[in-house]
């Protein structure tokens, strides 16, 4: 008789055995560097070589697609339909990695080969995202090995160039909406909050990065014979973005202060742990009345992601005529992303700033989005994994990073539900990447668990037109 623990054993023997890691091995050596154009032949080997045939085994019918946008690379759609009538679940996965930054890697770790020293499994792709997808699917693959079905009908796909943007992710969803018709997506990227319990996250905040920039005449003048005669551009891009917060990084730009942080968002976040395994957070940093889960999951934050003026590997004695700075807004449901800039060329003006230019960097900006944590799709996933792991999972309405969920939310019209299966200190887009054993066996069994309940008749899901709770930003 099959059983869902059975089902659950079987995938953690799966990984005892050592055939996780095998299979691991086998789609890191793949070098998906979607940033690097010369690797783009690796994205097409990836989802023909490596997603096909595992999906095929997992009896899905699959089509790999050009990207309708040139500079990103190709989606994999597969497809596995028991019955018509049944529920259709959507999962996600990205096959690309940033770049491989391999002179950086610590002795012994190359950045496309698994390696495992203790608890600790090194390779590009081994946190975002390869591992995250594998052990989804894995996790169906111990259901139909049990149960000989799923009971239910799932979708998948594959992306790879998330890394990128999501590069033509939205056009290719609008083109494609009946063949990725469902009633929810179910997938798994980013981090747990603490690596020995999961997480939910239900949203993301958004991404929107943008350049400053003081362009005040061609070349750079000698700073002795003109100092204190011409207007340095570097102190003024830096005054300007001084103004933008105060001095603990408290936003100033008032169209930039969300409204969403109510009550009920605030009891969600109450007691949640932020900075598992990362560096330790800065106290004096941030929004002075919130504390740091409201900071990260219900306020914006604001950065500087480069800034540069004149030659900083070779300065020399001259004031420079230009300087210019990438800047980001991480945002919540309830910023406007239409009047980001706007509000801030208005805030820069009233300052005294109007020499800067704002422009929007390249690339479709993720938006925020967010389910509330009371959607029934929420309630189910949560109690399936308290029901593997006998422990309350951590509940997020969102994500403080950004993927590109307000695709599936706003050109799918779909609740999603991501179940992260790395941890803070993975080194994501850094050197050393790595996910740890001990996060990795929990998750399969969790994903076991929740894939057997989905189509077990004892456990109802949630009706698939329920979603009038759903929230996107305006």
């Amino acid at each position: 008789m099959s059983t869902r623990q059975g089902a659950i054993e079987g995938a953690q023997t799966y990984f005892d055995d050592g055939v996780f890691l095998r299979d691991l091995d086998r789609l890191v050596s793949i070098e998906t560097e979607s940033q690097n154009p010369d690797q783009r032949a690796e994205l097409y080997r990836y989802l023909n070589k490596a997603m096909r045939p595992l999906l095929s085994d997992l009896g899905f019918s699959c089509e790999i697609f050009n990207n309708p946008d040139a500079s990103g690379g190709p989606f994999l759609v597969g497809s596995r339909i028991e019955n018509p009538d049944y529920p259709t679940i959507l999962t996600y996965g990205h096959g690309d990695v940033i770049r491989a930054q391999t002179d950086q890697w610590r002795e012994g770790l190359h950045p496309f080969r698994v390696t495992v020293e203790g608890d600790r499994i090194y390779g590009r792709g081994t946190a975002d995202n390869k591992s995250q997808h594998l052990i989804n699917l894995m996790a169906m693959s111990a259901v139909l090995k049990e149960r000989g079905s799923l009971g239910y009908n799932v979708k998948i796909v594959v992306e790879t160039s998330e890394e990128t943007g999501s590069a033509g992710l939205g056009e290719f969803f609008r083109t494609h909406r009946d063949l990725l018709h469902a009633d929810v997506l179910i997938a798994s990227d980013g981090p747990r909050l603490q690596p020995d319990i999961p997480t939910v996250f239900m949203g993301t905040r958004g991404g929107y990065n943008f350049d400053m920039d003081v362009y005040l005449r061609d070349g750079a003048n000698h700073s002795g014979n003109w100092g204190g005669l011409l207007a340095d551009p570097a102190v003024i891009l830096a005054h300007a973005i001084a103004s933008i917060t105060d001095a603990r990084g408290q936003i100033q730009v008032p169209e930039w202060r969300p409204t969403s942080l109510t009550p009920d968002i605030r009891e969600t976040l109450n007691g949640l742990p932020v900075g598992g395994g990362g560096p330790a957070i800065s106290d004096n940093w941030g929004e002075e009345d919130l504390d740091p889960a409201e900071r990260a999951f219900g306020w914006n934050s604001f950065a500087v992601l480069a800034m540069k003026s004149g030659v900083p590997e070779a300065p020399v004695n001259a004031i420079s005529g230009h300087a210019s700075a990438r800047c980001q807004l991480r945002y919540v449901v309830g910023t406007k992303e239409a009047d980001i800039l706007p509000a801030l060329r208005r805030h820069l003006d009233a300052s005294g700033f109007s020499d800067v230019a704002l422009k929007p960097a390249e690339g479709e900006p993720f938006r925020a989005t967010r389910l509330n944590p009371d959607h029934p799709w929420v309630t189910f996933v949560a109690a399936s994994l308290k029901r593997t792991g006998d422990r309350d999972p951590h509940i997020l309405p969102n994500l403080a990073g950004s993927l590109p969920n307000d695709k599936f939310t706003e050109i799918l019209d779909l609740p999603t539900i991501w179940v992260p299966h790395s941890y803070g200190g993975c080194s994501q887009h850094a050197p050393n990447e790595h996910i740890l054993k001990p996060v990795i066996r929990d998750a399969l069994g969790l994903m076991t668990g929740l894939f057997w309940d989905i189509g077990d008749p004892d456990t109802p899901t949630p009706e698939a037109d329920n979603q009038q709770r759903k929230e996107v930003n305006p």
